[in-house]
């Protein structure tokens, strides 16, 4: 009873962070009520299986460390770009082959990581935080093209669980603190349903099993504007998934090696995979769990192991994804701007670990997100672009992160350079002195 207990509250501590992200998704690409439950089961029911993978420990995958794995919120922005811009089998057809290509090539992503230092990775997830942030204002109004957009009454309930969460957050410690956007988000859906404005009929009807689909929305479509920002984000969520790793090994005393890193990353794609093939998302292991593991101080994996049964049974049960589905859009907003605020702030963090009095890496900052706001608010900049580049360009996280890693590189390569030069004009005055004083000698 006390593991189902432990990880049932790791269950919690991860819930409000999976959800936001099918939701997401769902309203940013008009996606049918029955489309919006799927999404939810599936995500849920894929979270488990994941999390199972990365748990368990084998010659060949899992980290075999009390992990937690849910959609990642960093995919989030890029996953809606491709989209709209392509369809939903293209977003599963670029999540299929970045989990391949993670499951095949997990050994030497470590190195490959290596070209994504914090001033890459800080500037882009602070991009992504920052560019995420307008979705989650238009909920706490109501959502984009409702009726009522930006009445007094949505504000107010946004801002009322704005208020609860933050409260939360400043004068209470452990469970209530982990679980402040959950009891946010709960809470505004129970005020509006004791208000009478929520109809539960979609829960009544809604079956109690059902089985995850294969490509739901259709055979997955592989178009290389998908796949090469899918493939970019994969790298971040794979650098911050090592930042976790490493993390739980130090709260569970056990070192972390570079074969359990490879695991790690294999798990990791296997997840993708799961993702892609049942149209769910792509997922990371989060770092929320592992101040709940420091907490209760259980490092067993049996813990986790629970978790991801527990998230399976209620990704099987449709009713949890209709019940689910009935949050109102301004509590939903008010969780999402802690949420993505919360990831902006994450990317800061990284920032602050780059040297900034290197003018080098403040240009690589400041125009990989000067590019990546500047499209994301005038989407026209590079509307004339030739079709075959165009879409490199067509989302502002995309231009960002493109510039963060190309600027990034041509400093190194710079670097490389000078630093041959240096070492070849070295060598020229030392042979040049050697030469002098054999001839002085002679």
């Amino acid at each position: 009873m006390r593991t189902f207990t432990l990880g049932m509250q790791h269950v919690l501590a991860m819930f409000a962070g999976a959800i936001l992200v099918p939701i997401l998704l769902s309203q940013a690409l008009n996606l049918t009520s029955e489309q919006t439950a799927y999404l939810i089961a599936i995500d849920l029911f894929t979270c488990g299986v994941a999390t199972i993978l990365q748990s368990w420990k084998t010659k060949y995958t899992g980290i075999g460390l009390p992990a937690v794995l849910g959609a990642s919120v960093v995919a989030a922005g890029p996953m809606i770009a491709i989209g709209g811009e392509y369809g939903m089998t293209a977003i599963y057809g670029s999540i299929l082959v970045s989990g391949l290509i993670v499951v095949l090539f997990a050994k030497y992503l470590s190195h490959v990581i290596h070209f994504f230092p914090p001033v890459v990775t800080g500037t882009v997830i602070t991009l992504i935080g920052l560019t995420l942030l307008p979705v989650g204002i238009n909920n706490m109004a109501g959502g984009t093209g409702s009726e009522n957009f930006g009445s007094l009454n949505n504000v107010l309930l946004g801002l009322g669980v704005l208020a609860l969460i933050l409260v939360l957050q400043s004068f209470f410690k452990g469970p209530l603190r982990s679980l402040s956007i959950l009891i946010g988000l709960v809470a505004g859906t129970i005020f509006v349903a004791v208000r009478g404005n929520i109809n539960f009929s979609e829960v009544a009807g809604a079956s109690w099993v059902s089985m995850p689909q294969p490509f739901y929305f259709g055979m997955p479509m592989f178009e290389l504007g998908a796949i090469i920002p899918m493939l970019i984000v994969t790298l971040i969520i794979l650098f911050e998934s090592t930042g976790v790793f490493l993390a739980l090994g130090k709260v569970c005393d056990e070192k972390v090696e570079a074969a359990d890193l490879e695991r790690g990353y294999r798990a990791e794609g296997f997840a993708f995979l799961v993702g892609g093939l049942f149209n769910g998302f792509a997922y990371n292991t989060f770092a929320q769990n592992v101040g709940l593991v420091q907490l209760s101080r259980v490092k067993t994996v049996a813990v986790t192991f629970t978790a991801g049964f527990i998230l399976i049974a209620l990704g099987l049960t449709p009713k949890i994804a209709a019940l689910i589905k009935l949050i109102p859009p301004p509590a939903l907003g008010a969780a999402m701007v802690v949420l993505f605020g919360m990831v902006a702030v994450s990317g800061i963090r990284m920032l602050t670990q780059v040297d900034l009095e290197n003018n080098q890496n403040v240009l690589v900052i400041s125009v990989a997100l000067g590019l990546g706001l500047g499209t994301t608010i005038v989407p026209e900049l590079f509307a004339q672009m030739p079709e075959q580049i165009s879409f490199l360009f067509h989302d502002g996280i995309i231009t960002g992160s493109l510039a963060a890693i190309g600027l990034h590189l041509l400093n190194v390569t710079k670097e490389v350079f000078a630093c041959r030069f240096r070492e070849q004009t070295t060598f020229k005055r030392s042979l040049k002195m050697t030469l002098k004083e054999n001839n002085e000698h002679a």
